[in-house]
């Protein structure tokens, strides 16, 4: 039976306060493009006409109504499932197969985990076959979409299952220190991922291939020796097959590091543009992005994991929640639902420390290439292609954004050109 107490209606507070928090942000957001969205922005006015304008407004209002409705429909049926009665009821159905704790910490969060997919599933089919259709930006079939729902299940099952088995040994298996070796584990898997994923997770997904504008091959090649980068490779994606969208990244760790290429972003973009493009992800790895984000991050995980070690300990944790003994797999979800609605309010912190790098890049890019006329340009079509909003709530990007709003970058990139004409620099 749930026990109110102070730390459930604490949770409940916060969890509600989050819940409208979003709500707030998402109207203050959609209000503000109502507002000021009836006239473009100068430095768009020659990229984007008064009709493709209207577009990027409902385009930008339909898809945040969309992901707000699935966003809070998650949260209540969680909310639901936590003050139901029924995590303990699922436990005790799980202990009484007898199966053990780690296969029985398997199979509830499977369980759970399922329950999520199957919530999410409709919201997704209406994303990609209502709005993204309606916007000219799906190029998929439900067949391909089916399919890419059951490879993504097999790989997060997999990779989950494997991580949340070692995590659930350890706690039971590892001492009083099993926070110190699971850290290590999550570190080490952590860095697994990143370096299995452009060799195995993307291909299953997508087909890459040597870029094969060659000439554009060797100017990206120069560039990134110029940067002092070396790349496994660079590779085309046939993106197209399943979205208009466009973009490019680089991806992998050590020998697995290499440049993607959307083939969208190809046939849409000069040489110069990619090539801009590119050198500000280059700029990523030349101002050790990865490395900065990582050491802050692995900090908190460490402290993290201290603090799930005392909770699970905690028998109020437990009774709370109608558990009438202490069970680790579920010790270990009410702790993830209990910090998830903290986590939200970090997210400004998050946000400002990626638009830092952001910019970052974009001076690197600059720096390099020694003119900015060619990532100026990427970013205006960019945003055309993909119907980017172009007037965020100043707030509503301070919180979410991990990038700076596009008048932003191109405003510096514009003060960055007229500086360097002014200092006699090739523009």
């Amino acid at each position: 039976m749930m026990e109110w107490n102070v730390l459930l209606v604490t949770f409940v507070v916060v969890f509600l306060c989050r819940s409208a928090c979003q709500y707030w942000l998402h109207r203050l957001n959609l209000q503000h493009l109502r507002q000021k969205g009836h006239t473009v922005p100068p430095v768009f006015q020659d990229t984007i006409d008064p009709e493709k304008f209207r577009r990027i407004a409902d385009y930008t209002a339909e898809s945040s109504d969309l992901s707000l409705v699935s966003t809070f429909s998650q949260q209540a049926v969680s909310l639901a499932i936590l003050l139901s009665g029924l995590l303990p009821a699922l436990a005790g159905l799980i202990e009484s197969l007898d199966v053990g704790v780690i296969v029985g910490g398997l199979i509830f969060f499977a369980i759970l985990s399922t329950v999520a997919v199957l919530l999410r599933l409709p919201f997704e089919l209406y994303d990609v076959f209502v709005i993204e259709e309606r916007y000219g930006f799906n190029a998929m079939t439900f067949t391909m979409w089916l399919a890419d729902l059951i490879k993504g299940l097999i790989v997060t099952a997999t990779l989950g299952g494997l991580f949340l088995g070692l995590l659930m040994a350890l706690v039971a298996h590892g001492g009083k220190l099993w926070w110190l070796w699971a850290w290590i584990v999550l570190g080490v898997f952590e860095l697994f991922l990143l370096w299995i994923f452009p060799l195995v997770i993307a291909p299953l997904f997508n087909k890459f291939e040597p870029l094969q504008n060659r000439s554009l091959a060797e100017r990206i090649e120069s560039l990134m020796s110029k940067a002092g980068l070396r790349v496994k490779g660079i590779f085309q994606m046939d993106a197209g097959k399943r979205s208009k969208h466009t973009n490019a990244y680089f991806t992998g760790i050590g020998r697995s590091k290499r440049i993607v290429l959307f083939d969208t972003l190809l046939k849409s973009h000069t040489e110069e543009e990619i090539l801009a493009v590119l050198v500000h992800e280059a700029g990523h790895w030349k101002r050790k992005h990865l490395l900065k984000h990582l050491i802050p991050l692995e900090a908190v995980s460490l402290l993290g994991l201290l603090l799930v070690s005392r909770l699970l300990e905690w028998p109020l944790l437990y009774r709370t929640f109608g558990f009438e003994t202490p069970v680790l797999y579920g010790g270990l979800f009410l702790i993830g639902a209990l910090l998830s609605p903290l986590g939200f309010f970090a997210q400004p912190l998050e946000s400002a420390i990626s638009r830092r790098f952001e910019r970052e890049a974009d001076d690197f890019s600059v720096e390099l290439i020694g003119r900015g006329d060619g990532l100026w340009n990427a970013l205006r079509r960019l945003a055309s292609d993909n119907l980017s909003n172009l007037l965020p709530h100043p707030l509503y990007a301070w919180f979410y954004y991990s990038h700076p709003p596009l008048e932003e970058r191109l405003s510096r990139l514009t003060k960055g050109k007229e500086e360097a004409g002014n200092t006699g620099v090739s523009k």
